[in-house]
């Protein structure tokens, strides 16, 4: 039965409760807010002790704020109870709505037990609904929603009345649990976002200084870099690029942006290109300058990409390998080319002919394919204008003449051939073949090789010393060269013997090369101011499917001796 005070009791109690709760909403954070609420038990509730315990993240509760006593406060604030013990107290006793109410008669039990606890002595009750100082009252906080997922529980201890609350204020003590609830789920809420906040804009600054930190090394950078887009209908369009780039290849920044890389690569090198832009990796390849020149420059790509919209552009790195590329074609131009004359040596002259020649032998109609390859060439030897007004006849004496020219190593006469090792201009192979061996021409044009052997050369060295046996070699070789069309192989196989190759030719026109080549080593060559001269002998081979190289080259030798001795018993029935 209500006494008349308890109306007033009720509304004095309300007005505490709107306040306390009003002061939930006012803290700034988490600990704010879990101090708040123990505050406003012992302020708005009318109990002298209040304990708040959080849920963490592993399960367990601690003890996250305390009201109403330092001493306990110090001794009780950050300990750990486990989430099972707590579990077996919110089982216990007498459940008031959500509290839970656990008399000392029953509480002896959870003494010993790992929940942080705080009590006080007292004299036992006199009457029923006395407050015993061992009895337990907790009211947990349960998250909004279905779930009801625990975030804590609120313990209290000994009201100021000194009675177990009634009805009104196990409800009061529910409902601001309940309150409690709401304000910690947002206290929470609101730390995160903070520390979203921060952590974003930490991120923000991160990627500020990131992106000045390669805007810096992109355009300070000592070689070459650009960005390229990727995809779509302007793939490969320079974006941005450094002024190492541009330097490098005589354009503005301004005028690079109208380009892709297509635009500016050589054409023989658009395919490795395309792979390296498809790919990413590494690529070697020559890139257009402004002054219409080439720059040789070592790609690399990188793909970067999206995780969401796939690859969006290319980061490319752009280095200057000139220089390399000039000393790696020096070296092997010299392990390809004698030192002395600068003519291709006996390695490389096996290379040239080996690919012109396969293991196959020629099968008959294959005159007819080798003449529809012939009239495509460039120039000739004819027969008819060539040798007649030419002498013959074989000089061995030496008389003054013109000093020789230093021959011009940078002139190369490459005879449509690759180096070893590269695929050369007969991927689609034409099989090489010889005219008859009669004295009538029948019409066939084949590869011509003639073995030149130098008359007289060996006296010049042993009388006037290497020097001038060099100068002589030099000069003959220049005048060989001079002698043959572009796309002809001039070769030095060693000591005074030289090699040329010819293709395209008949046996008339083999026979005339081989008169006009001698009749141009014949005249005087001035070395140191002195006349010598040498004389030469030719032996006209053929290169033929189905033979060897050193078939073909011994071929040439020994008709080349037949013609050395035929021409010294000339001389002698002569003399």
């Amino acid at each position: 039965m209500e006494t008349e005070s308890e109306p007033y009791v009720r509304l004095s109690t309300l007005r505490q409760l709107h306040q306390v709760v009003a002061d939930l909403n006012t803290a700034r954070s988490l600990a704010d807010t879990l101090q708040t609420v123990a505050d406003g038990v012992v302020a708005g509730l009318n109990y002298e002790l209040a304990c708040v315990n959080l849920v963490r993240p592993d399960g367990d509760l601690v003890v996250a704020a305390f009201a109403g006593s330092s001493a306990a406060e110090a001794l009780i604030t950050g300990r750990v109870g486990s989430r099972a013990s707590w579990e077996r107290r919110l089982s216990m006793g007498s459940a008031w709505g959500d509290l839970r109410f656990i008399p000392h008669t029953e509480g002896w039990v959870l003494m010993e037990d790992d929940v942080p606890q705080w009590h006080t002595d007292g004299p036992a009750p006199r009457f029923e609904d006395e407050w015993h100082p061992h009895d337990r009252l907790y009211a947990p906080m349960y998250a909004s929603g279905s779930g009801r997922e625990l975030l804590g529980v609120i313990s209290v201890d000994r009201p100021r009345n000194g009675r177990h609350p009634g009805p009104w204020g196990q409800e009061a003590l529910q409902m601001y649990a309940s309150q409690s609830a709401i304000a910690i789920s947002n206290a929470r809420l609101r730390s995160n976002m903070q520390r979203a906040l921060v952590r974003l804009e930490r991120e923000q600054q991160a990627l500020r200084a990131s992106e000045e930190s390669f805007r810096q090394a992109f355009e300070y950078a000592p070689s070459g870099m650009a960005i390229a887009e990727m995809g779509g209908d302007q793939h490969g369009r320079l974006l941005r690029t450094n002024d190492a780039l541009c330097r490098l290849l005589g354009r503005p920044a301004s005028v690079m942006r109208r380009y892709s890389f297509a635009d500016l690569v050589h054409p023989e090198d658009i395919g490795t290109l395309l792979r390296t832009s498809a790919e990413g990796g590494r690529a070697e390849l020559r890139l257009g300058r402004r002054d219409g020149t080439y720059v040789w420059v070592s790609l690399r790509n990188s793909v970067v990409a999206d995780t969401a919209d796939g690859p969006r552009f290319l980061l490319t790195h752009v280095e200057d390998i000139e220089e390399r590329k000039r000393h790696e074609l020096q070296l092997a131009h010299r392990a390809s080319h004698d030192a002395l004359t600068g003519l291709p040596n006996s390695a490389e002259l096996r290379s040239r002919l080996s690919a012109r020649i396969c293991e196959r032998p020629s099968a008959p109609g294959d005159e007819a394919a080798y003449g529809a390859y012939d009239s495509a060439r460039d120039g000739g030897y004819g027969a008819a204008g060539h040798g007649s007004s030419y002498d013959t006849s074989y000089d061995t004496s030496y008389d003054s003449g013109a000093d020789p020219q230093p021959y011009d190593h940078e002139h190369e006469h490459g005879f449509g051939f690759e180096p070893a090792g590269g695929a050369g201009p007969y991927d689609h192979h034409v099989h090489a073949v010889a005219p008859s061996g009669g004295e009538v021409d029948d019409g066939t044009k084949g590869l011509a090789v003639l073995f030149c052997d130098l008359d007289g050369f060996k006296s010049i060295n042993d009388r006037f010393g290497h020097h001038t046996g060099d100068a002589v070699l030099i000069e003959v070789a220049r005048r060989l060269t001079t002698g043959v069309r572009d796309g002809d192989t001039v070769a030095r196989l060693g000591g005074d013997e030289f090699v040329v190759l010819a293709d395209g030719l008949g046996a008339a026109d083999a026979a005339d090369l081989a008169v006009r080549l001698r009749n141009a080593i014949i005249p005087p060559i001035r070395v140191d101011g002195r006349a010598v001269r040498v004389g030469a002998s030719f032996g006209i081979g053929w290169a033929e499917c189905g033979m060897t190289v050193e078939e073909v080259l011994n071929s040439a030798d020994q008709r080349m001796y037949v013609e050395k001795r035929s021409r010294a018993k000339v001389h002698r029935r002569a003399g």
